[in-house]
């Protein structure tokens, strides 16, 4: 008999897992991060990225999706998003542009698009990314969102996520 899961919260919801990636591969699980529009999430390997974009500072996943997707396959932050989050982020719900507020700090969700690749792929396996990926459910962002930091603060484990103010009507600019 199939169980549906209650769905996430809107609105207001709990960050359940930090990752700071701090090399290729190698994901680092805390307790609490400090998060910068400098930076982004201290000691994450975004800082030295070449190319670094600040509309990818941050990553956001559902966790149930990362939960998921690990089961059987790999450990639950091989994903290599920086916050797994029980919040709903379908577009719908959060539009390029909605502001995020996370423990201390403030997040803007950019519009660039946050898709499963051949790292996601290698970890856990051609169906979770074409399930990921799968166009006709692209809006309910599977793979997570991309975020910029708008200013800074302190992000642990427990601590709230909501929507902080209106949606913003150009999701690049700060």
């Amino acid at each position: 008999m199939w169980l549906e899961s209650p769905p996430e919260p809107r609105g207001r919801g709990a960050v359940r897992l930090l990752c700071v990636r701090t090399a290729e591969g190698v994901h680092e699980c805390v307790d609490r991060v400090l998060v910068t529009p400098e930076r982004g999430v201290e000691g994450d390997r975004w800082l030295h990225k070449p190319g670094r974009d600040l509309d990818q500072q941050v990553t956001l996943i559902r966790a149930r999706v990362a939960e998921l997707i690990a089961a059987g396959h790999a450990p639950i932050d091989a994903c290599g998003d920086n916050l797994h989050v029980d919040f709903d982020l379908a577009e719908a719900a959060l539009p390029p542009g909605a502001r995020l507020r996370v423990g201390g700090a403030l997040l803007l969700v950019t519009a660039h698009p946050h898709a499963g690749c051949k790292k996601f792929r290698a970890r856990y396996g051609v169906e979770a990314l074409q399930w990921v990926n799968y166009q006709p459910h692209r809006a309910r962002r599977l793979r997570g969102v991309n975020c910029r930091v708008l200013s800074g603060g302190e992000v642990a484990v427990g601590d709230a996520i909501e929507l902080d103010g209106e949606a913003r009507s150009s999701p690049s600019s700060p």
